[in-house]
Protein backbone atom coordinates (compact mmCIF):
# COMPACT_ATOMS: atom_id res chain seq x y z
CA UNK A 1 0.00 0.00 0.00
CA UNK A 2 1.04 3.61 -0.56
CA UNK A 3 1.14 4.16 3.21
CA UNK A 4 3.75 1.44 3.72
CA UNK A 5 5.80 2.78 0.82
CA UNK A 6 5.69 6.29 2.28
CA UNK A 7 6.71 4.97 5.70
CA UNK A 8 9.70 3.13 4.25
CA UNK A 9 10.70 6.16 2.19
CA UNK A 10 10.61 8.44 5.25
CA UNK A 11 12.54 5.89 7.30
CA UNK A 12 15.25 5.65 4.65
CA UNK A 13 15.46 9.45 4.36
CA UNK A 14 15.70 9.78 8.15
CA UNK A 15 18.49 7.21 8.26
CA UNK A 16 20.36 9.00 5.48
CA UNK A 17 20.03 12.33 7.29
CA UNK A 18 21.39 10.82 10.51
CA UNK A 19 24.25 9.09 8.70
CA UNK A 20 25.01 12.31 6.86
CA UNK A 21 24.86 14.23 10.13
CA UNK A 22 27.29 11.83 11.80
CA UNK A 23 29.71 11.98 8.85
CA UNK A 24 29.46 15.77 8.73
CA UNK A 25 30.06 15.94 12.50
CA UNK A 26 33.37 14.14 11.93
CA UNK A 27 34.13 16.58 9.13
CA UNK A 28 33.41 19.49 11.49
CA UNK A 29 35.63 18.06 14.24
CA UNK A 30 38.45 17.65 11.74
CA UNK A 31 38.11 20.99 9.93
CA UNK A 32 36.59 23.66 12.18
CA UNK A 33 39.02 26.37 13.24
CA UNK A 34 38.08 26.42 16.93
CA UNK A 35 37.04 23.78 19.43
CA UNK A 36 33.92 25.81 20.26
CA UNK A 37 32.67 25.77 16.68
CA UNK A 38 33.61 22.09 16.31
CA UNK A 39 31.58 21.20 19.39
CA UNK A 40 28.61 23.33 18.35
CA UNK A 41 28.45 21.99 14.81
CA UNK A 42 29.07 18.34 15.72
CA UNK A 43 26.40 18.28 18.44
CA UNK A 44 23.86 20.06 16.21
CA UNK A 45 24.59 17.73 13.29
CA UNK A 46 24.08 14.65 15.42
CA UNK A 47 21.01 15.87 17.33
CA UNK A 48 19.23 17.91 14.65
CA UNK A 49 20.51 16.70 11.28
CA UNK A 50 17.33 17.64 9.39
CA UNK A 51 18.00 21.35 9.94
CA UNK A 52 21.74 21.57 10.45
CA UNK A 53 22.99 19.27 7.67
CA UNK A 54 22.01 21.67 4.84
CA UNK A 55 23.12 24.66 6.95
CA UNK A 56 26.54 23.14 7.59
CA UNK A 57 27.35 22.58 3.94
CA UNK A 58 26.18 26.08 3.08
CA UNK A 59 27.77 27.98 5.99
CA UNK A 60 30.00 25.59 7.89
CA UNK A 61 33.02 25.19 5.62
CA UNK A 62 35.90 27.53 6.42
CA UNK A 63 38.55 26.58 3.87
CA UNK A 64 38.77 27.30 0.19
CA UNK A 65 41.75 25.25 -0.98
CA UNK A 66 40.69 24.97 -4.61
CA UNK A 67 41.48 28.62 -5.35
CA UNK A 68 45.17 28.39 -4.45
CA UNK A 69 45.61 24.94 -6.00
CA UNK A 70 44.18 26.17 -9.29
CA UNK A 71 46.29 29.32 -9.44
CA UNK A 72 49.52 27.55 -8.51
CA UNK A 73 48.89 24.79 -11.03
CA UNK A 74 48.57 26.90 -14.08
CA UNK A 75 48.50 30.70 -14.04
CA UNK A 76 51.54 32.66 -15.17
CA UNK A 77 54.62 31.05 -16.60
CA UNK A 78 56.94 30.42 -13.66
CA UNK A 79 59.94 32.08 -15.32
CA UNK A 80 57.87 35.13 -16.27
CA UNK A 81 56.59 35.39 -12.70
CA UNK A 82 60.11 35.04 -11.28
CA UNK A 83 61.40 37.82 -13.55
CA UNK A 84 58.42 39.96 -12.58
CA UNK A 85 59.08 39.56 -8.84
CA UNK A 86 62.75 40.37 -9.47
CA UNK A 87 61.79 43.63 -11.20
CA UNK A 88 59.50 44.59 -8.34
CA UNK A 89 62.38 43.86 -5.95
CA UNK A 90 64.32 46.79 -7.44
CA UNK A 91 61.80 49.10 -5.74
CA UNK A 92 61.52 47.21 -2.44
CA UNK A 93 62.43 49.09 0.71
CA UNK A 94 65.76 48.28 2.36
CA UNK A 95 66.11 46.99 5.92
CA UNK A 96 62.40 46.82 6.84
CA UNK A 97 61.68 47.01 10.56
CA UNK A 98 59.82 44.17 12.35
CA UNK A 99 56.41 45.78 11.75
CA UNK A 100 57.11 46.23 8.04
CA UNK A 101 58.43 42.66 7.84
CA UNK A 102 55.15 41.44 9.30
CA UNK A 103 53.11 43.23 6.64
CA UNK A 104 55.38 41.89 3.90
CA UNK A 105 54.99 38.33 5.17
CA UNK A 106 51.21 38.72 5.25
CA UNK A 107 51.17 40.03 1.67
CA UNK A 108 53.90 37.72 0.36
CA UNK A 109 55.05 40.81 -1.51
CA UNK A 110 57.54 43.60 -0.73
CA UNK A 111 56.74 47.08 0.46
CA UNK A 112 57.77 49.30 -2.44
CA UNK A 113 58.88 52.90 -2.71
CA UNK A 114 58.25 55.24 -5.61
CA UNK A 115 54.47 55.31 -5.26
CA UNK A 116 51.90 58.08 -5.45
CA UNK A 117 48.76 57.53 -3.35
CA UNK A 118 45.73 59.84 -3.53
CA UNK A 119 42.93 59.70 -0.98
CA UNK A 120 39.48 59.63 -2.63
CA UNK A 121 36.85 60.69 -0.12
CA UNK A 122 33.31 59.53 -0.93
CA UNK A 123 31.75 58.18 -4.09
CA UNK A 124 31.87 61.30 -6.25
CA UNK A 125 35.66 61.55 -5.95
CA UNK A 126 36.08 57.83 -6.53
CA UNK A 127 33.89 57.66 -9.64
CA UNK A 128 35.44 60.83 -11.08
CA UNK A 129 38.87 59.21 -10.76
CA UNK A 130 37.57 55.87 -12.08
CA UNK A 131 36.08 57.30 -15.25
CA UNK A 132 39.11 59.53 -15.81
CA UNK A 133 41.42 56.52 -15.71
CA UNK A 134 39.10 54.44 -17.91
CA UNK A 135 39.13 57.26 -20.48
CA UNK A 136 42.97 57.30 -20.41
CA UNK A 137 43.25 53.52 -20.91
CA UNK A 138 45.28 52.50 -23.96
CA UNK A 139 45.78 48.74 -23.60
CA UNK A 140 43.66 47.10 -20.92
CA UNK A 141 41.35 47.59 -17.93
CA UNK A 142 40.90 45.15 -15.05
CA UNK A 143 37.82 45.57 -12.84
CA UNK A 144 36.68 43.57 -9.83
CA UNK A 145 33.74 44.52 -7.60
CA UNK A 146 31.64 42.85 -4.95
CA UNK A 147 28.51 44.78 -5.90
CA UNK A 148 27.52 46.13 -9.30
CA UNK A 149 23.99 47.43 -9.83
CA UNK A 150 22.04 48.16 -12.98
CA UNK A 151 21.31 51.74 -11.90
CA UNK A 152 22.54 55.14 -13.07
CA UNK A 153 26.19 54.73 -12.03
CA UNK A 154 26.24 51.07 -13.06
CA UNK A 155 24.96 51.90 -16.53
CA UNK A 156 27.43 54.78 -16.80
CA UNK A 157 30.24 52.32 -16.12
CA UNK A 158 28.82 49.91 -18.69
CA UNK A 159 28.73 52.62 -21.38
CA UNK A 160 32.29 53.70 -20.54
CA UNK A 161 33.63 50.15 -20.83
CA UNK A 162 31.77 49.42 -24.06
CA UNK A 163 33.15 52.67 -25.49
CA UNK A 164 36.73 51.69 -24.62
CA UNK A 165 36.23 48.15 -25.94
CA UNK A 166 35.18 49.60 -29.29
CA UNK A 167 38.44 51.56 -29.31
CA UNK A 168 40.40 48.31 -28.96
CA UNK A 169 41.05 48.42 -25.21
CA UNK A 170 40.77 44.94 -23.67
CA UNK A 171 38.44 44.85 -20.64
CA UNK A 172 38.40 42.09 -18.02
CA UNK A 173 35.75 42.09 -15.30
CA UNK A 174 35.13 39.93 -12.22
CA UNK A 175 32.07 40.38 -10.01
CA UNK A 176 30.80 38.51 -6.97
CA UNK A 177 27.67 36.59 -7.90
CA UNK A 178 26.02 37.00 -4.48
CA UNK A 179 26.96 40.64 -3.93
CA UNK A 180 25.66 41.43 -7.43
CA UNK A 181 22.67 39.12 -7.18
CA UNK A 182 20.30 41.72 -8.62
CA UNK A 183 22.39 42.33 -11.74
CA UNK A 184 20.20 41.41 -14.75
CA UNK A 185 21.36 39.13 -17.54
CA UNK A 186 20.87 41.93 -20.06
CA UNK A 187 23.62 43.98 -18.35
CA UNK A 188 26.11 41.13 -18.71
CA UNK A 189 24.93 40.38 -22.25
CA UNK A 190 25.62 43.95 -23.39
CA UNK A 191 29.16 43.80 -22.01
CA UNK A 192 29.91 40.41 -23.51
CA UNK A 193 28.58 41.40 -26.93
CA UNK A 194 31.03 44.32 -26.85
CA UNK A 195 33.90 41.87 -26.33
CA UNK A 196 34.34 42.47 -22.60
CA UNK A 197 35.34 39.33 -20.71
CA UNK A 198 33.21 39.30 -17.57
CA UNK A 199 32.95 36.40 -15.12
CA UNK A 200 31.18 35.80 -11.81
CA UNK A 201 33.36 34.83 -8.87
CA UNK A 202 31.85 31.85 -7.12
CA UNK A 203 33.45 29.35 -4.76
CA UNK A 204 32.64 26.20 -6.72
CA UNK A 205 31.41 25.43 -10.18
CA UNK A 206 29.60 22.12 -9.94
CA UNK A 207 27.73 19.92 -7.50
CA UNK A 208 26.94 20.69 -3.89
CA UNK A 209 29.74 23.24 -3.72
CA UNK A 210 27.49 25.65 -5.56
CA UNK A 211 25.54 25.95 -2.30
CA UNK A 212 28.57 27.48 -0.58
CA UNK A 213 27.64 31.04 0.31
CA UNK A 214 30.42 31.43 2.85
CA UNK A 215 33.19 32.47 0.49
CA UNK A 216 32.57 35.82 -1.14
CA UNK A 217 34.90 38.08 -3.10
CA UNK A 218 34.58 41.45 -1.36
CA UNK A 219 37.46 43.21 -3.14
CA UNK A 220 37.05 46.42 -5.13
CA UNK A 221 39.83 46.71 -7.70
CA UNK A 222 40.48 48.66 -10.88
CA UNK A 223 43.80 48.44 -12.75
CA UNK A 224 44.47 50.42 -15.93
CA UNK A 225 47.37 49.51 -18.22
CA UNK A 226 49.32 48.16 -15.23
CA UNK A 227 50.28 51.73 -14.30
CA UNK A 228 47.49 52.90 -11.99
CA UNK A 229 45.00 51.21 -9.66
CA UNK A 230 42.00 52.15 -7.54
CA UNK A 231 41.11 50.14 -4.43
CA UNK A 232 39.00 50.71 -1.36
CA UNK A 233 35.45 50.35 -0.11
CA UNK A 234 33.26 51.88 -2.85
CA UNK A 235 30.94 49.55 -4.76
CA UNK A 236 29.32 50.36 -8.10
CA UNK A 237 25.79 51.39 -7.14
CA UNK A 238 23.86 54.61 -6.62
CA UNK A 239 23.91 54.17 -2.84
CA UNK A 240 27.61 55.06 -2.98
CA UNK A 241 26.61 58.49 -4.27
CA UNK A 242 24.06 59.11 -1.50
CA UNK A 243 21.02 58.45 -3.67
CA UNK A 244 19.30 56.06 -1.26
CA UNK A 245 16.86 58.04 0.94
CA UNK A 246 17.11 55.51 3.79
CA UNK A 247 20.87 55.94 4.21
CA UNK A 248 21.21 59.51 3.00
CA UNK A 249 24.80 60.67 2.57
CA UNK A 250 27.12 57.71 1.99
CA UNK A 251 30.57 57.94 3.61
CA UNK A 252 33.15 55.87 1.85
CA UNK A 253 36.84 55.97 1.06
CA UNK A 254 38.95 54.77 -1.84
CA UNK A 255 42.53 55.38 -2.98
CA UNK A 256 44.22 55.89 -6.33
CA UNK A 257 47.67 54.29 -6.55
CA UNK A 258 50.42 54.83 -9.07
CA UNK A 259 53.80 53.10 -8.90
CA UNK A 260 55.23 49.65 -8.12
CA UNK A 261 52.56 48.95 -5.48
CA UNK A 262 50.12 48.55 -8.39
CA UNK A 263 51.81 45.24 -9.17
CA UNK A 264 50.58 43.66 -5.93
CA UNK A 265 47.04 44.78 -6.75
CA UNK A 266 47.39 43.43 -10.28
CA UNK A 267 48.51 40.04 -8.98
CA UNK A 268 45.48 39.83 -6.69
CA UNK A 269 43.21 40.49 -9.68
CA UNK A 270 45.01 37.91 -11.81
CA UNK A 271 44.46 35.26 -9.12
CA UNK A 272 40.75 36.05 -8.92
CA UNK A 273 40.36 36.22 -12.70
CA UNK A 274 42.15 32.90 -13.11
CA UNK A 275 39.67 31.25 -10.75
CA UNK A 276 36.55 32.97 -12.07
CA UNK A 277 37.39 32.30 -15.73
CA UNK A 278 38.28 28.65 -15.07
CA UNK A 279 41.98 28.94 -15.76
CA UNK A 280 42.44 31.88 -18.10
CA UNK A 281 45.07 34.62 -18.00
CA UNK A 282 44.32 38.01 -19.63
CA UNK A 283 45.92 38.37 -23.05
CA UNK A 284 46.82 41.97 -22.20
CA UNK A 285 49.17 42.13 -19.23
CA UNK A 286 51.96 44.58 -18.46
CA UNK A 287 54.39 43.14 -15.90
CA UNK A 288 56.81 46.03 -15.81
CA UNK A 289 56.66 48.08 -12.58
CA UNK A 290 57.05 51.81 -13.15
CA UNK A 291 57.65 54.32 -10.32
CA UNK A 292 55.48 57.41 -10.09
CA UNK A 293 57.53 60.38 -11.24
CA UNK A 294 58.41 62.75 -8.41
CA UNK A 295 56.86 60.60 -5.65
CA UNK A 296 58.37 58.19 -3.15
CA UNK A 297 55.54 56.97 -0.92
CA UNK A 298 55.97 53.48 0.52
CA UNK A 299 52.93 51.23 0.09
CA UNK A 300 51.82 47.60 0.00
CA UNK A 301 48.58 45.87 -1.03
CA UNK A 302 47.72 43.11 1.44
CA UNK A 303 45.25 40.61 -0.04
CA UNK A 304 43.76 37.87 2.10
CA UNK A 305 41.08 35.23 1.83
CA UNK A 306 39.83 31.82 2.96
CA UNK A 307 42.47 30.11 0.82
CA UNK A 308 45.19 31.40 3.18
CA UNK A 309 46.83 28.80 5.37
CA UNK A 310 47.03 30.97 8.49
CA UNK A 311 43.84 33.07 8.74
CA UNK A 312 45.79 36.02 7.40
CA UNK A 313 42.77 38.30 7.41
CA UNK A 314 42.62 37.97 11.19
CA UNK A 315 46.41 38.15 11.50
CA UNK A 316 46.32 41.39 9.50
CA UNK A 317 44.12 43.05 12.12
CA UNK A 318 46.13 41.58 14.99
CA UNK A 319 49.39 42.80 13.47
CA UNK A 320 47.96 46.31 13.03
CA UNK A 321 46.75 46.42 16.64
CA UNK A 322 49.93 44.99 18.15
CA UNK A 323 52.09 47.44 16.18
CA UNK A 324 50.31 50.51 17.58
CA UNK A 325 52.11 52.54 20.23
CA UNK A 326 50.05 55.72 20.34
CA UNK A 327 46.65 55.33 18.70
CA UNK A 328 44.31 53.30 16.51
CA UNK A 329 41.49 55.12 14.76
CA UNK A 330 39.21 52.82 12.82
CA UNK A 331 36.14 53.34 10.65
CA UNK A 332 34.12 50.23 9.90
CA UNK A 333 30.46 49.62 8.97
CA UNK A 334 30.41 46.45 11.10
CA UNK A 335 31.90 46.06 14.56
CA UNK A 336 31.74 42.33 15.30
CA UNK A 337 35.38 41.39 16.04
CA UNK A 338 36.39 37.79 16.60
CA UNK A 339 37.47 37.13 20.23
CA UNK A 340 41.22 37.31 19.58
CA UNK A 341 40.90 40.70 17.86
CA UNK A 342 38.65 42.07 20.59
CA UNK A 343 41.14 40.90 23.20
CA UNK A 344 43.96 42.58 21.26
CA UNK A 345 42.01 45.86 21.16
CA UNK A 346 41.36 45.68 24.91
CA UNK A 347 45.02 44.88 25.62
CA UNK A 348 46.13 47.82 23.46
CA UNK A 349 43.73 50.16 25.26
CA UNK A 350 45.02 48.93 28.65
CA UNK A 351 48.61 49.73 27.65
CA UNK A 352 47.61 53.29 26.81
CA UNK A 353 46.85 53.17 23.08
CA UNK A 354 44.03 55.56 22.16
CA UNK A 355 41.38 53.54 20.32
CA UNK A 356 38.49 55.22 18.52
CA UNK A 357 36.04 53.23 16.39
CA UNK A 358 33.44 54.82 14.10
CA UNK A 359 30.37 52.71 13.26
CA UNK A 360 26.97 53.52 11.68
CA UNK A 361 24.06 55.08 13.53
CA UNK A 362 21.64 53.31 11.17
CA UNK A 363 21.70 49.66 10.18
CA UNK A 364 21.86 47.99 6.81
CA UNK A 365 22.13 44.45 8.20
CA UNK A 366 20.06 44.38 11.37
CA UNK A 367 21.80 41.36 12.89
CA UNK A 368 25.18 43.11 12.55
CA UNK A 369 23.71 46.25 14.10
CA UNK A 370 22.44 44.26 17.09
CA UNK A 371 25.65 42.25 17.53
CA UNK A 372 27.73 45.43 17.81
CA UNK A 373 25.86 46.41 20.98
CA UNK A 374 27.09 43.29 22.75
CA UNK A 375 30.65 44.65 22.72
CA UNK A 376 29.83 47.97 24.38
CA UNK A 377 30.22 46.92 28.04
CA UNK A 378 33.63 45.29 27.56
CA UNK A 379 34.79 48.10 25.28
CA UNK A 380 33.82 50.72 27.87
CA UNK A 381 35.53 48.76 30.64
CA UNK A 382 38.80 48.75 28.66
CA UNK A 383 38.68 52.38 27.53
CA UNK A 384 37.85 51.69 23.87
CA UNK A 385 35.87 54.63 22.46
CA UNK A 386 33.06 53.77 20.04
CA UNK A 387 31.23 56.45 18.05
CA UNK A 388 28.07 56.40 15.94
CA UNK A 389 28.30 58.43 12.74
CA UNK A 390 25.26 60.72 12.45
CA UNK A 391 25.77 62.42 9.07
CA UNK A 392 24.84 59.48 6.85
CA UNK A 393 25.93 55.89 6.44
CA UNK A 394 29.66 55.15 6.96
CA UNK A 395 30.71 52.30 4.67
CA UNK A 396 34.43 53.08 4.67
CA UNK A 397 37.06 50.64 5.91
CA UNK A 398 39.98 52.74 7.14
CA UNK A 399 42.56 52.46 9.92
CA UNK A 400 45.10 54.98 11.20
CA UNK A 401 47.97 53.56 13.27
CA UNK A 402 50.01 56.12 15.20
CA UNK A 403 51.28 58.95 12.96
CA UNK A 404 52.90 57.06 10.11
CA UNK A 405 50.89 54.03 9.03
CA UNK A 406 47.36 53.81 7.64
CA UNK A 407 45.31 51.65 5.36
CA UNK A 408 42.24 51.90 3.15
CA UNK A 409 40.53 48.84 1.78
CA UNK A 410 37.62 46.42 1.80
CA UNK A 411 37.99 44.65 5.18
CA UNK A 412 35.29 45.09 7.81
CA UNK A 413 35.94 44.38 11.48
CA UNK A 414 34.05 41.10 11.50
CA UNK A 415 34.68 37.38 11.16
CA UNK A 416 33.48 37.31 7.57
CA UNK A 417 36.19 39.73 6.42
CA UNK A 418 38.84 38.09 8.58
CA UNK A 419 38.14 34.45 7.75
CA UNK A 420 35.59 33.97 4.98
CA UNK A 421 35.84 36.73 2.36
CA UNK A 422 38.50 37.59 -0.17
CA UNK A 423 39.61 41.08 0.88
CA UNK A 424 42.33 43.60 0.08
CA UNK A 425 43.75 46.68 1.83
CA UNK A 426 46.36 49.18 0.73
CA UNK A 427 48.76 49.87 3.61
CA UNK A 428 50.59 53.18 3.28
CA UNK A 429 53.74 53.93 5.28
CA UNK A 430 53.90 57.69 4.97
CA UNK A 431 53.45 60.48 7.53
CA UNK A 432 51.95 62.98 5.08
CA UNK A 433 49.33 60.48 3.91
CA UNK A 434 48.61 59.47 7.52
CA UNK A 435 47.96 63.12 8.29
CA UNK A 436 45.37 63.26 5.49
CA UNK A 437 43.68 60.16 6.94
CA UNK A 438 43.77 61.71 10.42
CA UNK A 439 42.12 64.89 9.18
CA UNK A 440 39.45 62.88 7.35
CA UNK A 441 38.66 60.71 10.38
CA UNK A 442 38.71 63.73 12.70
CA UNK A 443 35.97 65.31 10.58
CA UNK A 444 34.02 62.06 10.82
CA UNK A 445 34.43 61.99 14.59
CA UNK A 446 33.12 65.55 14.82
CA UNK A 447 29.94 64.29 13.14
CA UNK A 448 29.62 61.31 15.46
CA UNK A 449 28.27 60.74 18.96
CA UNK A 450 30.00 58.57 21.58
CA UNK A 451 28.48 55.30 22.69
CA UNK A 452 28.87 53.87 26.16
CA UNK A 453 27.79 51.08 28.44
CA UNK A 454 24.37 52.71 28.99
CA UNK A 455 23.55 52.44 25.29
CA UNK A 456 23.25 48.73 25.98
CA UNK A 457 22.41 48.52 29.69
CA UNK A 458 19.37 50.84 29.53
CA UNK A 459 17.77 49.03 26.62
CA UNK A 460 14.71 46.81 27.02
CA UNK A 461 14.90 43.13 27.89
CA UNK A 462 13.82 42.12 24.39
CA UNK A 463 16.45 44.34 22.75
CA UNK A 464 19.14 42.78 24.96
CA UNK A 465 17.85 39.33 24.11
CA UNK A 466 18.13 40.16 20.42
CA UNK A 467 21.67 41.39 21.00
CA UNK A 468 22.60 38.16 22.81
CA UNK A 469 21.13 36.03 20.04
CA UNK A 470 22.91 38.06 17.33
CA UNK A 471 26.23 37.61 19.18
CA UNK A 472 25.84 33.83 18.89
CA UNK A 473 26.43 34.15 15.14
CA UNK A 474 29.64 36.20 15.42
CA UNK A 475 31.75 33.53 13.75
CA UNK A 476 29.84 33.83 10.44
CA UNK A 477 28.75 37.49 10.50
Amino acid sequence: MWWNALTWTLAILAALFHLGGAASALHAIWNCRTSASAIAWSLALILFPYLTLPAYWILGTYRFAGYQRAFRAGSLDKKVLADYIKQVGHYAIHDPDPVECGFQRLADFPITRGNKVDLLIDGEAMFAALFEEIEKAESYIYLEYFLIADDDIGRTLKRALIGKARQGVACYFVYDELGSLGLPWSYLKDLREAGIKIYPFYPARVGAGRLQFNFRNHRKITVVDGRVALVGGVNVHDDSLGRNPFYGAWRDTHVRVEGPAVEGIQLAFLSDYFWASDGMVPERLDLKPVPAAGHDTQALYVANGPSDANDEGMLFFLHCIHSAQKRIWLATPYFVPVPSVMDALKAAALRGVEIKVIIPLRWDLFIMYLAAYSYLPEAAASGIEIYRYRAGHPHQKVMLIDDHTSWVGSSNLDARSMQLNFEGNLVVFDQAFALQVEQMLRRDLEQSEPMGRDDYEKRSFFFKLGVKIARLFESIL
